[in-house]
C-alpha cells in the first residue's frame, strides 16, 4: 500500500469510527472518499495476480479462486450433472465441502448466493492471520464461513475474500481445562476447532466420551457459528445456552493479532463473543466449551391432535398451555410444539433427568382429556413416548441400525459413516427461504389471566400459517444458576423470562433466481413472505417488545439492535469500537454496522 493510502487509513481511522462515540448514530460519509469503499475486482487498486501469489505462499497453497458448482447448470441446465447437483443440495455434507456454497440458497427479496472471488482454506492461525492482515491491508471485503449455516446471509458475499474455517475441524477433550491467566480449579472441557460441526462434535464427546456439551439441535451447523450466536439445543432449559458454556476461545482480531479471550484474559472480548453474533468481532479459530455428566436417559414425546371445529381448538389450546405451565416450562423439556392451520396441534418435545414410566405419568392427564373429550378432538399421530440411554443420543451407529427413518446419510462414495444428519432437518438443507420470523414469548403469557389472550393470538396466528414454540429457546423455569451464566452473555435479556421462541417461517427447495429452469417460485415466495408477516404480527401484539434471536431471525428486522442484544447492544458497540474500529469484520446488522451500506462495501450518508 502507497502512503498516501496509508495515510487516508489512518484519517478513516482517527476521524471516521466504525460507529458513534456515544450513541451510535450514522455519521455522514464525505463523497467520493475511497477510504470509505472496499475495494472490487473491478477497481484498479484490486490486488494484482502477484500480490494474490504472495498470499497464497504465506498460507500454504491454501488460496483457492472459488467458481461456483453452479456453471454446469447455466451450460446444460436440463443435463444429468445439474441434475445431480441439485440433488446433493439436499446433503448437508455435500455443501459444506465445497467453498461456494451456504446451507441457504437465498432468501426471496433478501439475498442470493453468491460467492467470494478468493478463499483462503484455513488449517491453521497462521493461516487466518495472514488472510486478516492481507484484507485490511488492500480494504477488501472480507468474509468468514465454517459451517455454512446462515439463514440471512452473511456467510457469503461478491467481489470480497473468504476466510474458510471448515479444515480446522479438531475435537479434543480436556479432563482437566484451565483457561489461561485463571487461577481456578481444573474443569472437563472440550476444545473444539472453528471448522467443527455439531454432529460431529456430540459424537465425539457424548458416544466416545460418555461426557456432555451443550451445542445447538441442527447436527451440521458449525460450532463456532453457534456459540457466537447464542445457541440452544434441545436441553438449553438445564445446561443454558452454548455461548453460556464457552470457557476460553482464540481469535484472530482486525489487527491480525491472535487473542486469547476467556474470564480473566481479554474478559470484555470473551463477553462479546458469547452471543454477539459470529464474524463480527474476528475469526474465532478454537473454542472450549464445558461438558457436563449424562443423565441416564434422553426421551422423545410425540403427538398430534386435531380439533373438529375452531371452538374445539380454542378449548385444546386453552388446555396444553395450562399443562404447559405447570408442567413443561422446567429443565426437563425443551423443542418444539407446532400450531397448524386446520386446527392441527403437533407436540415433540424432549426430555431428560426423568425416567420413561415418570414421563408417561406426567402426559397421561392431558391425553386422557384428549380422548374424553370424545368428537372435539381426533388423534392424527397416537401419543409416542420412548427414551435412549445418554450415550447414544448422538451415536451414528446406534441411529443407522435402530433408527434409521430418524436420520439421513452423506451419500457420497466414502463419506464418513459419522456423516449423518437429521430426517427432520431434511427441508432447510438447500433451501431457498420465504420468509423468517421469530419472536421471544414472556412467560407471563402462561399465567391464568393472560392465557387467553395467548390462546387467541396463536390461533390467529395459526390461521395464517404454522407457528413453531420452540421450549427450549426460553430460558424461564431454567434454574437460577442456569439463568445467572445466560445473563452473562451478549444475548438478548429478553430469553432469561421467555418460555419459548415463537418461529413462523417458510422456504422451498433449492433454487437461485435467473437460472434457467431452477429459479425459485417468485410469486409464491412472495405470498408465503406477506402470510408469515401478518401471523407474526398477530403475536406481536401481545408481545410487542419480545425481541427475537440473531441466528434465527427476519432479514428485514427493523430495530435489530433492540431486537437481537437489547440493553447489551451499548456494551457490545464499545467492544466492536475497540477492536475492530473500521469494521473489518462486517456482517449485516452486526454489532456496530449502522453506517455501512447492505453489502458492506460502502460507508454511506445517512440522514
Amino acid at each position: 500500500m502507497n502512503r498516501r493510502a496509508l495515510l487516508k487509513g489512518a484519517a478513516s481511522t482517527l476521524f471516521f469510527p466504525c460507529v458513534s462515540a456515544l450513541s451510535g448514530a450514522p455519521v455522514r460519509a464525505a463523497a467520493g472518499d475511497r477510504a470509505l469503499t472496499r475495494i472490487r475486482p473491478t477497481d484498479p487498486d484490486w490486488p494484482s495476480p502477484a500480490q494474490w501469489q504472495e498470499l497464497r505462499e504465506k498460507v500454504n497453497g491454501n488460496l483457492l479462486e472459488v467458481h461456483s458448482p453452479l456453471h454446469i447448470c447455466e451450460e446444460a441446465p436440463a443435463g444429468a450433472a445439474c441434475d445431480h447437483l441439485f440433488k446433493e443440495l439436499k446433503n448437508p455434507y455435500f455443501v459444506g465441502d465445497d467453498v461456494a456454497l451456504t446451507q441457504t440458497t437465498g432468501w426471496i427479496d433478501a439475498w442470493t448466493l453468491r460467492p467470494s472471488v478468493y478463499a483462503v482454506a484455513a488449517r491453521s492461525v497462521e493461516d487466518v492471520v495472514a488472510a486478516v492482515n492481507f484484507a485490511r491491508e488492500r480494504n477488501l471485503r472480507l468474509v468468514v464461513k465454517g459451517g455454512g449455516h446462515s439463514y440471512l446471509g452473511t456467510s457469503n458475499a461478491p467481489d470480497s475474500l473468504l476466510i474458510w474455517t471448515r479444515a480446522m475441524d479438531q475435537i479434543v477433550l480436556r479432563p482437566d481445562f484451565v483457561a489461561e491467566g485463571c487461577a481456578v480449579a481444573p474443569q472437563p472441557a472440550v476444545t473444539v476447532g472453528a471448522g467443527a460441526i455439531w454432529m460431529h462434535t456430540y459424537n465425539e464427546v457424548t458416544t466416545k466420551g460418555g461426557r456432555y456439551v451443550q451445542g445447538g439441535g441442527c447436527g451440521t451447523v458449525g460450532v463456532a457459528g453457534l456459540v457466537q450466536g447464542g445457541g440452544f439445543g434441545s436441553y438449553s432449559k438445564a445446561y443454558g445456552t452454548a455461548a453460556a458454556g464457552l470457557l476460553e476461545a482464540e481469535i484472530v482480531t482486525a489487527d491480525g493479532k491472535v487473542r486469547v479471550a476467556n474470564a480473566c484474559t481479554n474478559p470484555d472480548l470473551f463477553w462479546a463473543l458469547k452471543g454477539g453474533g459470529g464474524g463480527s468481532l474476528g475469526v474465532v479459530t478454537r473454542l472450549t466449551l464445558r461438558t457436563s455428566e449424562l443423565p441416564g436417559y434422553f426421551g422423545l414425546v410425540l403427538a398430534t391432535i386435531e380439533a373438529t371445529s375452531d371452538e374445539a381448538f380454542r378449548k385444546l389450546m386453552g388446555r396444553f398451555l395450562s399443562f404447559c405451565g405447570e408442567s413443561l416450562v422446567n429443565p426437563h423439556w425443551g423443542e418444539i410444539v407446532k400450531v397448524r392451520p386446520g386446527n392441527r396441534l403437533e407436540i415433540g418435545l424432549e426430555w431428560h433427568g426423568l425416567d420413561e414410566r415418570s414421563a408417561m405419568a406426567l402426559w397421561r392427564p392431558f391425553f386422557e382429556w384428549v380422548e374424553a373429550s370424545g368428537k372435539d378432538f381426533t388423534f392424527k399421530r397416537a401419543p409416542f413416548i420412548v427414551s435412549v440411554p445418554a450415550r447414544q443420543r448422538w451415536d451414528p451407529g446406534f441411529f443407522r441400525s435402530y433408527a434409521p427413518q430418524a436420520v439421513l446419510l452423506d451419500d457420497r462414495p466414502g463419506a464418513p459413516l459419522e456423516n449423518i444428519f437429521w430426517s427432520a432437518n431434511f427441508a432447510e438443507a438447500g433451501h431457498f427461504l420465504h420468509g423468517f420470523e421469530s419472536l421471544w414469548l414472556p412467560a407471563t403469557l402462561l399465567q391464568a389471566e393472560r392465557r387467553e389472550e395467548l390462546v387467541g393470538a396463536l390461533l390467529a396466528a395459526g390461521r395464517l400459517w404454522t407457528v413453531e414454540l420452540h421450549l427450549q429457546k426460553g430460558l424461564a423455569g431454567a434454574s437460577a444458576e442456569t439463568r445467572a451464566e445466560t445473563a452473562d452473555t451478549a444475548t438478548n435479556p429478553a430469553v432469561l423470562d421467555a418460555f419459548a421462541l415463537a418461529i413462523i417461517a417458510g422456504e422451498g427447495p433449492p433454487g437461485y433466481p435467473g437460472l434457467k429452469g431452477r429459479e425459485p417460485d417468485l410469486a409464491l415466495a412472495r405470498r408465503h413472505a406477506a402470510q408469515i408477516v401478518n401471523a407474526v404480527s398477530e403475536l406481536k401484539k401481545i408481545a410487542p417488545d419480545g425481541g427475537s434471536y440473531v441466528a434465527e431471525s427476519s432479514y428485514f428486522e427493523s430495530d435489530w439492535q433492540k431486537s437481537y442484544w437489547g440493553q447489551n447492544y451499548a456494551r457490545l458497540i464499545a467492544i466492536k469500537r475497540k477492536y475492530d474500529p473500521e469494521c473489518l469484520f462486517f456482517c449485516r446488522h452486526g454489532v456496530g454496522t449502522e453506517n455501512w451500506s447492505d453489502d458492506g462495501f460502502t460507508r454511506v450518508a445517512l440522514p
